[in-house]
């Protein structure tokens, strides 16, 4: 049929390239193009969609080119066979994307067609890369400023607004300048990097998949390029014709114009002035019912000869193996593990899990030329760490590194940018606020500055930030270390409602060289100025002096509200003292800080070294513990299994169980083994021959019996009480001469039976050494 149609389609379009009917598979043997394909459901959440399926396939396999890119392969091999190989053609990744995605429940078709030469060949180094695609985000609106009725008006606005028009005016024109030259040079920058003319333009055969709306709740019609694995609209130019389109159901021959490429094109198979079919199906059975009335006789006759010819048309079933993908190679992907894709100013590279050491899965190198030798930003991606590492990215120009990091941090680390790894540099920590005690989400660090933000603290300390001096040796009894002096510690509180404004700190400020304690109150609901404390600390006793007393002048400040009760001496000297206790808790809280900072520096140092990832207790593959664990339990399975089946083998062994499972046994105990092991089976045989011989006697009971009722009512039987009697009886003397025969032929191998497990218990390993 393939034949007969491709002769009618030679002699129709004599002009036209021949179609793609039967190639050879991988065996040499030519096989129609539907039954290449193989609908299969794979038990793969990723391969339920169709994103997912263009991905794998892309991903999985390799391209090998057509030689030469204007013909038809010659060859088409089976799905299962490419998936083996993971290399194929264009024609190859079309047919095992449009199996899997018959498999989801997709109306998909292959197609043999034409395309530009950058989607032949695989060329995306004039695209961009999808990593780098800028991210729409929607806009939010800023909140309203609330306006209170007593506030403070603005001061007049005594600008000119001419001046203002006009500055708005020279600034509009130089921005359509600036984007003039933009346009402009982004214009030139496209003729420069236009490829040159393609002289096969139009020529190059490829194959892709065509999607049809409907099945899936898909949309609208759309093409995937299996070897990119992104999809397409129906009228996108990298498409320039299409020649035929098949499935597992049927084969379509395009009799569309395709001079402009696919954009006029309708997919409407059933159109049967635009698209020719190769078996008959339902669109020619609906055609033929259009014609001259019939009889009601002729019409059945008509539709049981059409529908016995649909079935002679049907497509064979696919020949192909059905498609198996294992975990492992699942989880591989790539060819040889790993894939290449080079873009415009970018490439990417992309790993299977476990395939490096340091669990690196996608690299993405952007350069700042379009020949790719000058790397300007290095972004990683990261899988199964120890460390929790996610991503990492790398400012080769600055040599500023970003790291982040997934929950499950002892240190509760998320956020790491920095340019070195040495303490007192500049960088900045983001932390999992809510998994530490100290509700620690952010800290920046300087060389002489360092800024830590919190979140939902109890004390409601929401910012912090350390001005450092220079380093100064510190010489303590155990040992001797420099250390940054605090010069200026600013810390600033959230309202706590449960104390008056006027006494609830918002902001208080330790200037150490100074010996100054500022303090600066929460703003009254009522007010435009908050109160303030300033305190100057008294001078601490030395080898010559005595310690400075404390006075009304040491404090100055301002209170809101005159009526209200000023401070005592008192009150005001039980406050210096708190807010000193409070100094020293700040001082021992930010060195703290430092040795965190240190630890983590250290730490991260170790884990970039010595990287681990981490191995589920289920992977037993690479699991060693597990897999050890495993074979352990298997061998002791085994060996258990041994045990037993020689435990059970051992005619000895109930009897030593009596005698307690001595280790050596003494020639008493071995005569009493055996003469215990002769005397149970002899029991045995005994015991054998008696129940035969029971058998006997009651199958000869009951047959006397049957004669004996036989001799009282022989002349009331009818003939089948009297056929049923014979049976009975025959049946009776065969079970009978049975028995017979078994208890002769017990009775005679008996002896036989004793003398040889006599011998067998002479050469047992328990006994042999007192008998041999």
């Amino acid at each position: 049929m393939a034949e007969n149609f491709r002769q009618q389609y030679a002699l129709l379009y004599p002009d036209n390239k021949p179609l793609l009917l039967c190639p050879v598979n991988e065996c040499g043997v030519q096989k129609f193009v539907s039954t290449t394909l193989r609908s299969t459901l794979l038990p793969y959440p990723e391969l339920y969609s169709w994103e997912g399926c263009a991905s794998f396939v892309s991903d999985y396999l390799s391209l090998e080119l057509l030689d030469p890119p204007f013909e038809f392969p010659k060859q088409l091999s089976s799905p299962t066979w490419v998936l083996q190989t993971q290399r194929g053609t264009c024609f190859d990744f079309s047919s095992v994307l449009c199996s899997l995605l018959l498999g989801a429940g997709y109306n998909a078709y292959c197609v043999s067609g034409y395309a530009t030469k950058e989607m032949c060949l695989l060329d995306q180094s004039r695209q961009e890369c999808p990593l780098l695609e800028p991210q729409i985000q929607g806009k939010t609106e800023g909140q309203k400023k609330t306006t209170r009725k007593y506030s403070v008006k603005p001061t007049r606005d005594l600008h000119s607004t001419f001046e203002k028009r006009q500055e708005e005016k020279r600034h509009s024109e130089a921005k359509e300048a600036a984007l003039k030259e933009q346009l402009e040079a982004e214009r030139l920058q496209k003729e420069k990097e236009r490829p040159p003319p393609d002289p096969l333009l139009g020529l190059r055969v490829h194959s892709w998949v065509l999607v049809l709306s409907g099945n899936r709740e898909v949309p609208e019609n759309f093409f995937i390029d299996p070897l990119t694995g992104k999809s397409y609209s129906t009228t996108d130019e990298n498409f320039l014709g299409i020649e035929s389109v098949w499935n597992h159901k049927n084969y379509w021959v395009n009799k569309q114009d395709c001079t402009f490429g696919c954009k006029e094109m309708t997919f409407d198979m059933g159109d049967l002035s635009k698209w020719e079919y190769m078996l008959c199906g339902l669109t020619s059975q609906s055609m033929s019912n259009i014609s001259e009335p019939k009889t009601h006789q002729e019409s059945e006759d008509e539709e049981e000869e059409e529908m016995d010819e649909l079935k002679m048309f049907e497509m064979p079933p696919s020949w192909v193996n059905k498609i198996d993908i294992s975990p492992q190679d699942m989880e591989m992907r790539y060819p040889g593990g790993m894939k290449v894709i080079q873009y415009r100013k970018a490439k990417l590279e992309k790993f299977a899990p476990y395939l490096l050491k340091d669990g690196l899965v996608t690299k993405l190198t952007i350069y700042k030329d379009l020949d790719c030798t000058q790397p300007s930003t290095i972004k990683e991606w990261f899988k199964h760490r120890s460390d929790c590492l996610d991503e990492r990215e790398i400012h080769t120009d600055s040599n500023v590194t970003s790291e982040n990091f997934r929950p499950g941090r002892s240190d509760a680390l998320r956020y790491h940018r920095y340019v070195t790894l040495v303490p007192e540099a500049e960088r900045q920590m983001d932390f999992y606020s809510h998994t530490r005690t100290d509700g620690l989400a952010r800290r920046i660090e300087k060389p002489f500055e360092m800024t830590e933000t919190f979140e939902d603290r109890t004390d409601f300390l929401f910012y912090r930030h350390v001005v450092y001096g220079k380093q100064v040796k510190v010489i303590r009894a155990v040992e001797a270390f420099e250390q940054r002096l605090l010069r200026r510690v600013e810390e600033r509180f959230h309202r706590d409602p449960s104390k008056p404004a006027s006494k609830d700190v918002a902001e208080r400020i330790f200037m150490m060289p100074d010996r100054q304690i500022r303090v600066t109150y929460h703003l009254e609901d009522d007010r435009i100025i908050p109160a303030w404390l300033n305190f100057i600390k008294p001078k601490e006793a030395a080898d010559s002096q005595k310690a400075e007393a404390f006075t009304p002048q040491m404090v100055s400040g301002f209170q809101v509200d005159r009526s209200a009760k000023p401070y005592n001496n008192l009150q005001l000297y039980e406050m210096l003292v708190e807010l000193m206790k409070d100094e020293e808790n700040v001082e021992l809280q930010i060195r703290d800080s430092e040795k965190e900072v240190k630890s983590i520096l250290s730490s991260r140092e170790n884990e970039e070294s010595n990287t681990d990832l981490l191995i589920s207790i289920y992977n037993t593959m690479r699991n060693k513990m597990a897999h050890q664990h495993m074979e352990d339990m298997e061998r002791m399975a085994k060996e258990k299994q041994q045990r037993q089946k020689e435990k059970e083998l051992d005619l000895l062994a109930p009897f030593q169980a009596r005698l307690g499972q001595p280790e050596a046994l003494t020639l008493q105990e071995a005569l009493q083994l055996k003469t215990d092991c002769l005397t149970e089976f002899k029991q045995q045989l005994n015991n054998k021959t008696s129940l035969i011989q029971s058998r006997i006697a009651k199958e000869t009971e009951e047959l006397q019996k049957k004669q004996q009722w036989y001799q009282k009512n022989k002349l009331n039987l009818t003939v089948k009480d009297e056929d049923d009697y014979l049976t009975y009886c025959s049946d009776a003397k065969f079970r009978i001469h049975i028995l017979n025969m078994r208890l002769s032929r017990h009775k005679e191998r008996a002896p036989q039976k004793y003398l040889e497990l006599e011998e067998k218990l002479k050469r047992h390993p328990r006994l042999a050494s007192h008998f041999l």
